[in-house]
Formats: structure tokens, sequence, C-alpha cells
């Protein structure tokens, strides 16, 4: 995406509507310039009148108009400040919900691709970048700009031969700027990059802080965690270095011109060709502008670090979606909830050289319990992520009730659809709020009965402040059974027709096991469920059997068929025999 191309992206999307406070913001930019303009020419009639002609009518008049200039100034650059600090975090409001929006929306597999600390850093750090953009390059451009043409003008007033020389400083100061814009695109994504490093070291850190401590890993992440912050604290100091890399130039440069001015203003004076009030006047001018053509010096490097960022985040909001809603499409109308698989395939985009499923075909009865059974890997729990088209297969068909699943409209598909995952997810929200999430219109007693149905009531009741107990992180308060209890009464809640249990009871012991099967069985009744089980006691009743093995169905049928037909489900079982 080109630099122009972004601009106009930000201008449309985002810049706008924001069009009046911008307006006002250089209305009082011009103030601030004009203010700062005429504090300068003012020196011209104060040493004249003042301190040459001694005229003691003017004594309280100047010193006043001073006063009304700075004053005019300050507020107006307060004003103007705030306007565009306003504006900017507007825009990064904005931007950042379009990126939320974004990634909400995005499919499961595209959310995956790219670790969430980097998402957090494009979120973050590149956003205000752009917000840097707009509440300082563009305030600067305007308020610095307009403050430089008055004071060239004043300048201009009191000697033209003067002010020709002080121009060389622009040109040099322009040069500077533009190598500066480009080595700080380089150096902002340098930056962007660790930063994202470090979000990403961060969500480990805390994710897999138990693991740390069981394996006395901790000198080991210290090490590591010093490594993430010293890089991202060199690319800091990079930057911080190129913004400053204009300022001993610029002195230098200004101590040489305006020694230069004062040669050669004094050989005017001594010719009588320029008058002391005038050089006073030039020269207050001439300094005022120094701070102008400084600020304007880094414009370039702020506009050049948020249009890199703004190549970072647009392709962000702008990615497409291949699992689309369908707004338009056929609502899914369920009689059984048959499942059908016919030749299916898919990889994932990631590694498409690894074939996860290989040429599925599955009949699923309607209304009754089917089971998956395979080695770990073996694409079981794929083959469940299919069907709510977490995603969608490379090729081939899935049917419910005869309804290819790629028509329907997918908010019908999902509504008719829950899952109980091995991996429990939960959010740090109250237990009341997690169960409601699948059912946001629910009553409280629809939240209470889905809780006792699914033996949460047990340990609930045990907490201080029961259903609004605080669970933290993905429930890190509660154990693993208690998690997958919750995560079984948020299923109950919704009361859809398909029912997904993925290694529901994995982490239950056989105590709780048992009560949860009843709730389960709850659950499941006069549901189309489709069960992956790691004990295979828990589905010997299934209405059929299916055996994957290396992402292609191995053998099928009822327990006592396969125990005859299917060495593998055979080995299965007589393994877990052995270890009861």
């Amino acid at each position: 995406m080109k630099n122009v191309e972004i601009i106009k992206r930000l201008y449309n999307d985002y810049t706008t509507k924001h069009l009046k406070k911008i307006l006002f913001a250089i209305i009082f930019s011009i103030l601030v310039a004009g203010s700062t303009s005429a504090t300068a020419w003012l020196l011209d009639p104060a040493i004249e009148k003042i301190f040459i002609n001694k005229d003691q009518t003017l004594i309280f008049v100047i010193p006043i108009l001073i006063i009304l200039a700075f004053s005019i100034k300050g507020i107006s650059l307060y004003v103007a400040k705030i306007l565009m600090i306003k504006t900017a975090e507007e825009v990064k409001k904005n931007i950042q919900i379009d990126m939320l929006s974004s990634f909400i929306k995005a499919d499961t597999e595209k959310i995956e691709d790219k670790h969430s600390g980097k998402y957090i850093s494009n979120l973050n750090f590149d956003v205000n970048q752009i917000t840097g953009m707009l509440s300082n390059a563009i305030l600067n451009l305007f308020k610095d700009g307009l403050t430089l043409f008055g004071l060239l003008f004043v300048m201009f007033l009191q000697n033209w031969r003067l002010s020709l020389i002080a121009l060389v400083m622009l040109p040099i100061a322009t040069i500077t700027a533009k190598k500066l814009g480009k080595r700080i695109v380089k150096v902002a994504t340098e930056a962007q990059e660790k930063s994202g490093d470090l979000n990403k070291y961060l969500i480990d850190l805390f994710k897999n802080h138990k693991i740390i401590k069981i394996f006395q890993r901790e000198n080991y992440e210290h090490e590591r965690s010093e490594k993430f912050v010293n890089n991202l604290k060199e690319k800091a100091i990079k930057i911080h270095s190129v913004f400053i890399r204009s300022t001993p130039i610029m002195e230098v440069l200004t101590g040489i011109m305006i020694a230069v001015l004062i040669f050669y203003s004094g050989k005017l004076i001594m010719n009588d060709q320029l008058s002391i009030n005038n050089f006073f006047s030039f020269l207050a001018a001439m300094m005022l502008a120094y701070q102008p053509i400084k600020s304007l010096a880094n414009v370039s490097v702020a506009f050049g670090q948020g249009l890199s960022a703004g190549k970072r985040i647009l392709p962000i909001i702008d990615q497409e979606n291949k699992i689309l809603i369908n707004e338009n499409g056929k609502k899914l109308n369920i009689e059984d909830a048959s499942i059908q698989f016919k030749d299916i395939n898919f990889s994932y985009k990631s590694n498409l050289n690894n074939i996860v499923l290989k040429n599925i075909n599955l009949e699923i009865t309607g209304k009754k319990m089917t089971a998956l059974v395979g080695h770990s890997g073996s694409g079981k729990s794929t083959l469940l992520n299919l069907i709510p088209r977490i995603y969608d297969a490379d090729s081939g068909e899935i049917l419910i009730d005869n309804q290819k699943i790629q028509n329907l409209n997918l908010k019908s598909l999902r509504k008719e659809i829950s899952i109980v995952d091995q991996n429990t997810t939960l959010f740090d929200d109250t237990i009341f709020n997690n169960i409601k999430y699948a059912k946001p219109d629910a009553s409280d007693n629809e939240v209470f009965d889905a809780a006792k149905i699914s033996m949460c009531t047990d340990f609930i009741e045990k907490l201080e402040n029961k259903f609004q107990t605080i669970i933290g992180e993905n429930g890190v308060k509660l154990s693993g059974g208690e998690k997958q209890r919750l995560s079984i009464a948020r299923a109950l809640l919704k009361n859809s027709k398909i029912i997904l249990l993925d290694e529901a009871t994995s982490s239950l012991d056989s105590e709780t096991e048992e009560k949860i099967q009843r709730a389960i069985e709850e659950l499941t009744k006069n549901k189309t469920t489709i069960v992956i089980a790691h004990r295979l006691s828990t589905i010997l009743n299934s209405e059929k059997i299916y055996v994957i093995d290396k992402g292609s169905v191995n053998s099928s049928g009822k327990h006592d068929e396969l125990i005859k037909n299917s060495t593998l489900y055979r080995n299965f079982y007589e393994r877990q025999i052995k270890n009861n």
C-alpha cells in the first residue's frame, strides 16, 4: 500500500468527520502565528520609541500589547492542541474499534496464524503512531508553518537582505527532515516487531506460569525477559536518536547564521543602512523562527512513523474472511438434525502439505449419539470444528438434514450447535455471566437450572460469592472438572439441536464423571450428539462408532461389531481394560 493510498484511507475513513475541529484548530493556529509574529514586530517600535526616542506615550502601551500577544498565543495554542488531541483520540478509538471488529469477525484459522501478542502490538503501538501523527504532526504542520510564514514576513519587513541570508536555513532543514523521515520508517517498523515480541512473551509467561515453576525455569525466563525488554529498549533509543539527530545540525547552523547576521548587520548599521530597532526586531523574529523550523523538521519523521503504522494496520482492518455470515442465505431448518460428511478433505493453510482429513464419509443419525475414536492427532477434533464452520473443508460437502451448510445463513447454523471442548474456554467474569453467555436473554432461573442439572451447584454454593464469584482468566480459580461442568451448563442453557462433545469428561475424576454423565445424558436427550471420547466406557451405547486413524475412517459400527472386526478399536478397548 502506497503512502498516498494510506493518507486517503485515513482521511476518508477516520478524519473527515472531525473536519470542524481540525478547522477550528487551524484558526487558532493562525492566532498563534499572528501573535508570535506580532511579538517580534513590537520590538521595533519598543526600541525606537522607548529606548532611542524616549517617548513616554508608548511606555505602557507596548508592554501591554506584548502581554496581550503572549496571552493570545498561549490560549490559542492550548485550544488548538486540545482540539487536535480530542480528534486524534477519537480517530484512535475508531481505528481500534475497527481492528477489534476485524479480530472478532476474522476466520479462526487467520487468528491462529499469528500470535495474539503481535495483534496487541498492532492495536496499541501502531495505533499510537497514527495518533501521534494526527495530534502532533498535523497540528505542528499548520501551527509552525503559519508561524514561520508570519515571522518571515516580519523579517522581510525589517530588512530583505538579512532575510535572504536567513533563508539558507530552510532548504538545509528540509533535506535533513527528508533523510530522517526515511530512516524513521525503518526503525519504527523494527520497534513494532520488538513490541510484538515482548507482548507475545508476556502472554506466554502468564499462560505458562505454573510450568515455569514446576520445571524451575525462573532464571532462564528472567534472562529471556531481559532480552526482550532490552531489544525493545534498543529500538526505542534508535527512534529517539533519529528524532534528535537534527538538533546538533540545527544548533551549529543557527550559531553560524547568527554570527554571519551580526557581522553583516554591524556593517549595515555602521553605514546607516540599518537601524538598531530594525535589527533587534529582525533578530527576535529569526530567533523565534528557530523553533518552528526545528519542529517542521520533525513533522516528516512523525508522518513517516504514522504511515509505516498505517501499512500494518489497514490490511488487518481490510482482511477478507472466507467464512462469511451469508445474511441472505437460507436458514437452517432442523427436523432430525442428521449429518452427512461427503468426500471431505481438509488441511490447515499454515501447513498445506499435511492433509489432516482424507476423503471422509460419515453418516450421523439424527437425535442419536455418534462417537469418534482414534489416536491423538488423527483429526477427530478437526471433524467437529467443520460442522459449525469454524473451518471450511478444502473439498467435499457437509449436510444437515440434506441442507449444505456452506449455503446456509451462518448464524442460523451456529444457533443450533453447542460444543463442550476438552480445552474449556471461560471469561474472567462471574460464574453467572459465564453460563449466561450462551443465551443473553435467559432468565436467572434458567441459569440456575442449567447449573443445577450440570452438577455445578455443588461447588458454586461453597464459594463465598456463589454465582457472582469472579473465576479469573480462563477460570484459573476453578479446577479442571469445575470448569468443564460450567461448560456443560453453558451448553445446556443454549438448548441447541446438535451437541458436540470433545472429550468433555477428560478432566473429571471417576466420582465426578459419574455425576457429569447424568448431566450429559440430560444435555443430549433427543439431540444429535457427536462425542470424542477419552474413555470408551462412556460411548458403548452409541448408535455408531467411527474409528479415525491418520485422517481417514478406519472402521465403523457398534461397539460389539468393532470388537470383532476392528483391530485398532479392539486394541483401544483392551488397553483401557488393563489400565482400569
